[in-house]
């Protein structure tokens, strides 16, 4: 074996370290941990940031990593959002949007697998910017909490700037999804 070969699995392995990141930093916020929660956060971007480079830079890519990177993602996201909304820090309608689009996006995979007409998810550039905004708006939450800075006005354009991205983001899967589902049953 070369060392090639023994790097091939590091960034997934990465990945999963970030997928462990979730329980901890939601358990940190639950225990109102909020420097700890904002640490645990950062240290996950860092690492998907870390674990893009190493796949992309040393051609380290792999299908798994093509599948955990994205779950890893939304799940610290997800989380995130769900917990603050339960604990009144964001508007539950707020969270609910943001879930309901990625159970929505799963669910219109999952459907495609089942009727034999799989269809690829590529990140459209509304998604980027939608899951760039998310991640705007948590990191800020969290960086208020945890060193008691003031959002004042940028916490509710922040949260309207997330609510709106991610109808528009949910919008623009969905008419892909329903072309490429138009396209299969015609063909």
């Amino acid at each position: 074996m070369n060392a090639r070969d023994y790097l091939t699995g590091l960034p997934n392995l990465i990945t999963v370290g970030r997928l462990l990141l979730v329980p901890v930093t939601v358990a940190l916020m639950v225990w109102q941990r909020w420097p700890e929660a904002f640490a645990a956060f950062v240290i996950a971007g860092v690492s998907d940031g870390v674990d893009g480079f190493l796949a992309r830079h040393f051609d380290l890519r792999t299908e798994l990593g093509a599948y955990l990177d994205p779950l890893a993602d939304k799940a610290l996201l997800v989380s995130i959002y769900i917990w603050l909304a339960v604990d009144g820090i964001l508007p539950v309608t707020l969270a609910i949007l943001v879930v309901s689009r990625d159970v929505m996006i799963i669910g219109a995979v999952l459907v495609s697998w089942v009727l034999h007409t799989p269809m690829q998810i590529r990140p459209l550039p509304v998604s980027k910017l939608n899951t760039a905004a998310q991640i705007v708006l948590a990191a800020a939450v969290l960086a208020s909490r945890a060193f008691d800075w003031p959002l004042d006005g940028w916490r509710v354009l922040l949260i309207w700037t997330v609510a709106a991205l991610t109808i528009a983001s949910t919008g623009a899967y969905l008419a892909q999804w329903l072309r490429h589902m138009n396209v299969a049953a015609r063909g």
